[in-house]
Order: C-alpha cells, then sequence, then structure tokens
C-alpha cells in the first residue's frame, strides 16, 4: 500500500501520482508539463501495460494530457472520471493530439530546409482516440467498487465543468485506509459552477497548493472592471485581446459579457461583437450547455429557468477555419476577441497578439494564472517587446489583468478546505505549487493547523500502511534532453514506443496465463515467427 510522487511536485504543471495498493496499480492523473520544467520528473515505476486504471480529477491538460502517451505505451485500463471530465477530453486529447502532430510537422517543413533531423510527435491522433476509448463515465457522489478491497467516489471540486476531489478507500491485509485526492480545488462564487465540496475525513490527503501563498483579495466587481476596460479600449479605437483557456475560462468571460450587454454598460459601443476564436472552446462551449441543467450553479440556472443562455448573446461570433480567424484583425472595428491559449504559448492568440501588441489603442486582457516561464508571464510582467513568428514586436498595449478572477482557491480557500476535515490526517501531501509555494504552504499548514504536511520531489515513495517514507527523494534539476542532438532524441522517441511494445506483449502473455493450450501454442507460434523476422 504505496504512493510514489512523480509529476507537479514543487511545480505547477503535470499532476501524476502513483497508488499501489490491494493488488492494483493505480495512476491518479497523468497530466503533461506546460511551461518549463523545473526539476526531473521520475518515470512510471512500471511500463504502462501493467497500470490497470486512472482516476482523472479533471480535463485540463497539465491533469490529462498525458493519457495519449500512456496508451500509446500499451495502457488498456479504464479511466474513471464524472460524466462533464469525459465529454471535454473527447475534445481536448484529441486538440492536444493535433498540436502535437501540427508542431511537428512545422518543425520538420523548416528543418528539412535547413538538413536537420525530423521531429517525432510525442503522440498522434491515433493514440488520443484509444486513450478517449479508456474512459468510463461516473456521477459524482456515486461509490463505484473499481475492485473488491477499493472503492472511489468522486464529489465536485468547483474548478472546472466535471472537476473532483477523489475519495479512495483501500483495504489491505486486514488495514483500510482511506486517501483524499484533491484534485484543483476551486474558487468559491465563480459564475456557471457550483463551489468546492467539502470533505469530512481523511486518513491522508494529496492537495494541491497553486495560490498557497497568496490571496485574491476581497471579491471584485468583475462587471466593472471588464466593463471599464472594454469602454476605455473601444473609446480610443482598439481592440480587447483576451488569452483565455479554452476551457472554463472562455465560458466565464462570455458569461461576464452576457451580462454587461444585457445592463447595457458599454456606452457609444452597444452592438459591439465578440469573437471566441477557438475552435476548442467552442466545442467546449457546447458540451457546457450539454450539461448545464444537472452541472451549473443556481445563479446560473435560475436564468436557464428564465430560458436565458447563460453563455450566449447577440453579437457573439465564433471562428473556426484559419481563414475566419484571419479575417478578425482585418476588421477595423473596435472588438473583443478571446483566444487561445491562455499563457500564450500556443495557438491563435499568438497571431492577435503579433497584430494587436503593437497597437497603443489596443489592450491585452489577463484572466488567468501565467505560469513562470511563459509568453503570457513575460508580457504580463512587463517585457517591452516579444517574438513571434520569427518576428520582434514592440509593446505599446495596454497590458492588463482581471483581479482576483481564478478558477483555484487561493490560500485562504485553501485553509478552509483542509479544515473541514472533522478529524486530522495522518499526512497532508503538499503537490501542485510552484516551488517555494508548496514549501511555504507545508510549512503553514505545520505551524498554524498543527497538521503533519509535507511537500514532497518526484520519486519519494510512502508507505500508507505504516505511515513511513520509503524513500524521500530529492530535487534534480538536471535537463537530460540538454545535450541531446535532434537525431538522438529521435532515436529515443522511437525506441521508447518499440519497448512499450515489448512490455506490453509481455503483460499481454500474463493475462492469457491460463488459457487454452491450444490457443497459447498458437500464440507461440505468432511470436517466435515475429522474433524471427527482426532478429537480427
Amino acid at each position: 500500500m504505496k504512493l510514489i510522487f512523480l509529476g507537479a511536485t514543487h511545480e505547477v504543471t503535470g499532476s501524476c501520482t502513483y497508488l499501489e495498493a490491494a493488488g492494483k496499480k493505480i495512476l491518479i492523473d497523468c497530466g503533461m508539463e506546460q511551461g518549463p520544467d523545473t526539476y526531473e520528473n521520475e518515470d512510471l515505476p512500471v511500463p504502462a501495460s501493467q497500470i490497470d486504471l486512472v482516476l482523472l480529477t479533471h480535463a485540463h491538460i497539465d491533469h490529462s494530457g498525458k493519457l495519449p502517451l500512456l496508451y500509446q505505451r500499451g495502457f488498456r485500463g479504464p479511466i474513471f472520471a464524472t460524466r462533464a471530465t469525459t465529454d471535454l477530453c473527447d475534445i481536448m486529447l484529441r486538440d492536444s493530439a493535433h498540436i502535437q502532430m501540427f508542431e511537428a510537422e512545422w518543425k520538420n517543413r523548416k528543418g528539412k530546409r535547413a538538413g536537420k533531423e525530423e521531429v517525432t510527435p510525442l503522440y498522434d491522433m491515433e493514440d488520443a482516440q484509444g486513450a478517449i476509448s479508456c474512459f468510463v463515465s461516473c456521477e459524482y457522489h456515486e461509490t463505484i467498487w473499481i475492485s473488491e478491497h477499493i472503492k472511489i467516489r468522486f464529489v465536485d471540486a468547483g474548478h472546472l465543468l466535471g472537476s473532483s476531489s477523489i475519495e479512495v478507500w483501500i483495504e489491505e491485509n486486514g488495514t483500510e485506509k482511506k486517501i483524499v485526492f484533491s484534485g484543483d480545488i476551486g474558487n468559491t462564487n465563480q459564475p456557471i459552477i457550483k463551489d468546492p465540496e467539502y470533505i469530512k475525513e481523511a486518513d491522508y490527503v494529496v492537495m494541491e497548493s497553486t495560490y498557497g501563498d497568496r490571496s485574491h483579495g476581497p471579491r471584485p466587481d468583475y462587471m466593472k472592471e471588464l466593463s471599464d476596460v472594454i469602454q476605455r479600449t473601444f473609446d480610443r479605437g482598439g481592440n480587447v485581446v483576451i488569452p483565455s483557456f479554452a476551457v472554463g475560462r472562455t465560458q466565464e468571460m462570455l458569461y461576464f459579457i452576457r451580462q454587461i450587454k444585457e445592463e447595457k454598460r458599454i456606452k457609444g459601443h452597444e452592438e459591439f461583437e465578440v469573437y471566441v476564436d477557438s475552435p476548442l472552446a467552442i466545442e467546449a462551449t457546447q458540451i457546457f450547455m450539454k450539461h448545464m441543467f444537472d452541472d451549473f450553479d443556481e445563479e446560473a440556472a435560475a436564468l436557464i429557468e428564465k430560458g436565458i443562455n447563460p453563455i450566449s448573446f447577440p453579437g457573439l461570433k465564433t471562428s473556426v477555419t484559419s481563414e475566419e480567424s484571419k479575417k478578425i484583425n482585418s476588421d477595423e472595428k473596435p472588438k473583443v476577441i478571446i483566444s487561445a491559449s491562455g499563457m500564450c504559448d500556443a495557438g491563435r492568440i499568438k497571431h492577435h497578439l503579433k497584430h494587436n501588441l503593437w497597437r497603443a489603442e489596443c489592450t491585452i486582457l489577463f484572466v488567468g494564472y501565467q505560469a513562470i516561464g511563459t509568453l503570457g508571464r513575460a508580457i504580463a510582467e512587463g517585457t517591452d517587446k516579444v517574438k513571434l513568428f520569427g518576428e520582434e514586436i514592440e509593446i505599446h498595449a495596454e497590458i492588463a489583468q482581471l483581479t482576483g478572477i481564478s478558477g483555484h482557491a487561493d490560500n485562504e480557500g485553501l485553509i478552509r478546505w483542509i479544515s473541514a476535515l472533522e478529524k486530522k490526517p495522518k499526512r497532508v501531501f503538499i503537490i501542485h505549487g510552484e516551488d517555494r509555494v508548496a514549501e511555504g504552504f507545508a510549512e503553514r499548514l505545520r505551524k498554524e493547523k498543527r497538521l503533519n504536511a509535507y511537500a514532497p520531489f518526484s520519486g519519494t515513495i510512502f508507505d500508507l500502511a505504516t505511515g513511513e517514507f520509503i524513500k524521500e527523494a530529492q530535487p534534480v534539476k538536471i535537463d537530460k534532453t540538454k545535450n541531446m542532438s535532434p537525431a538522438t532524441l529521435k532515436a529515443n522517441t522511437v525506441f521508447a514506443r518499440l519497448l512499450a511494445a515489448g512490455q506490453r506483449l509481455l503483460t499481454v502473455i500474463w493475462h492469457n496465463e491460463h488459457g487454452a493450450n491450444k490457443d497459447l501454442a498458437k500464440f507461440t507460434s505468432q511470436i517466435q515467427a515475429l522474433c524471427d523476422k527482426w532478429d537480427r
């Protein structure tokens, strides 16, 4: 009965924790790292083909983005998630695969002219579709037995449509333990989705700490702040460009703008247009509409009962094709442009930044977290120029931030969440926070709440039965791929796929241990023939 911490340790992205108990090998989240990596992450302790199942807290790519890679490496087990998370991952994982393939193709097109080695995408659309086929949809508060000795339950984390904290009960060798994985804990009083639910008991807690060092402050008047930005920008004749996460934050912006339009807060530009320029955001908005009757909060539900769509309004326009996207900036009329990605590192937002950053009449409005090392963080912190598509762009646009709007609980929200436990857990593991934030929040829990809190590094192993560490890993800041040539990296990637296929074959062999002799003999002959072909 042990936990191994793999990803989002002293970092904000790449969530992944391994749980081995009652004969099952389980992953909680399998996320992609976004932005620069500070520390090396440990690999899975077993081949992907030996992972029995995945528990997914929510659809954001830093929690789900490596599921296609897991599938590519041989995983074929179930992925348990809420209904809305399942629907969102259907589009988000396909979009992620598209990005991987597009970027590899773009690099190869440029690299070929320069005589560089071919780049291989991390995974492709077939891998994404394979991962999507593994999803098992679950209801909130439904108790699900995933084996004779393990049961789980999803409760609403209030962070994103379908987001959850996951309760896991394990019985092994007469010992029963309950572990809670917080997922990303939501901010209270967010538009559209419900507030986070609180959990009353746990033996162990694995908890996020994204905003563990700061407060969002008093709840701001979002309507006024957003209205003021739009008004002064339109009065200057400029565009308001909003880099926004396609799932969650985009829908919140639409919710606010619908109300602004309804209340006629923008004077002299009442019929202004709003462009959502992200195919993913458009699909995600449709999924929000699909789940609005079950998963929206009371305020949004009240609008629905009146026949009002909370995230739609006159003047809302969407662009799907690249041609439609290009036309947005050719129109000189002031407008709001909402585009992904939220941290400006990929997607169509980079094109809109190229067309608007240099214009003093425009505003770039940040409405979400900007990770260290991302383009969005650099712009938000005041850099005076950036390079986009090989061109240096001077920044003259107004740079603004919508204060206090966050899908994450702040430090006080995190304290409220952990304080809801009626009995102190044996230990609280702090993950999903920048280095100093995770350490600082763990220290606060130790001092203020007298909790046994600890921020593990990747590779830390903890025995849940004995309550002792098997291994306390130390941080490793070395970039192992730093000095590798493109050819070596490509070879490593391709060989990793081959090795994973071999490991999966071994797993399949063990699964057939008690098969019929006739079938086993046929299987053996097929393997031998394959070996004869490739043994050289």
